[in-house]
């Protein structure tokens, strides 16, 4: 979408270089004149008295007259419609295109000075290094092969079997990504196409739909959360869910923001599919003061990578049955 965009501005602009290329009287105010030997003469305004027309020359700005009979009406008056209807497709062009800019602007909000959020979307925590506000993506973990990034994210249905447990998991024992301070704002913009809610008698405002799971760690991974099956196939998830604050943005985008000050340690942000259902793909974060830098965070004044998106992240799994 946001490469469609982009070319819809560049061809509009591409239009309306072409337009005042192709009619140079554009750029200049002055009428024409057209007379019947082909040449023309550039006027401010001009009036007929009798057999002659009186004009104010444009490149001498000075009173000067010809007859009447030199002047070719048709092909001035022609000329005349000609350079109106340029001028309004100019006009509309134009405004098309401050309208795509201001779209643009409304989905790429400023959440601290220099820094924007991307217009395609994602998922994005704003952090607080030594005294500098950054922005890092979180990439949703899933598949190492199906990653995507942006505004479409991975889901994936439980698939109850005759077990007692089984746990979610996330590789290693820390996420890539880790806030320095204890109150991180998550900024979220992902699509909301008709797979979005496997069941489809739950239907949560957007305030409720993503929220943040506090993180348990078990050995040298981190259990997301636990998964309860019963003989009959029915199914309960255990987790431990964090207090936030949701707040919708301009654009598209939330801003999720921890109720308390978070605890160090590791925290995931879920999608809801049920109301004791989440999605098996989470975006996943930690509370660190003393960590290092983010990798590859955006800064203020340097240019963003706004496609977004890396594969570095670690890989949900399903643990084996208990």
């Amino acid at each position: 979408m946001r490469r469609a965009r982009q070319t819809a501005m560049a061809v509009i602009l591409t239009v309306l270089m072409s337009l005042w290329a192709t009619k140079p009287a554009h750029a200049d105010p002055a009428k024409r004149l057209i007379l019947k030997d082909g040449s023309y003469q550039s006027v401010v305004r001009y009036e007929v008295k009798g057999d002659r027309v009186r004009y104010l020359s444009a490149e001498r700005y000075e009173w000067e007259e010809l007859p009447k009979s030199l002047v070719d009406w048709a092909a001035t008056e022609k000329w005349e419609k000609d350079r109106a209807s340029a001028d309004a497709d100019v006009r509309a062009a134009s405004d098309e295109m401050e309208q795509l800019r201001k779209e643009e602007e409304a989905r790429s909000p400023t959440v601290a000075p220099g820094l924007k959020l991307p217009s395609q979307g994602g998922v994005y925590l704003l952090d607080d290094f030594r005294g500098q506000k950054q922005l890092a993506e979180l990439v949703q973990n899933g598949s190492e092969i199906n990653k995507q990034t942006g505004r479409n994210i991975l889901r994936a249905a439980i698939n109850p079997i005759a077990t007692a447990k089984q746990s979610i998991e996330l590789k290693g024992p820390k996420a890539r990504i880790q806030a320095h301070e204890a109150t991180p704002v998550l900024y979220l913009s992902v699509d909301t196409g008709p797979d979005a809610h496997p069941d489809e008698g739950y239907a949560p405002p957007p305030t409720q739909r993503f929220r943040i799971i506090k993180v348990d760690k078990k050995k040298d991974n981190r259990v997301v959360g636990n998964l309860k099956v019963a003989i009959t196939g029915s199914v309960k998830q255990e987790q431990t869910f964090v207090d936030t604050s949701v707040t919708e943005m301009p654009g598209g985008w939330l801003k999720i923001m921890p109720a308390q000050p978070l605890a160090a340690g590791e925290y995931a942000m879920v999608e809801m599919l049920g109301p004791k259902e989440i999605n098996l793909y989470v975006w996943d974060f930690g509370v660190d003061p003393n960590a290092p830098e983010n990798p590859s965070a955006w800064k203020p004044g340097a240019v963003q990578n706004t496609e977004g998106g890396d594969n570095q992240s670690p890989v949900l799994q399903q643990g084996r049955p208990k």
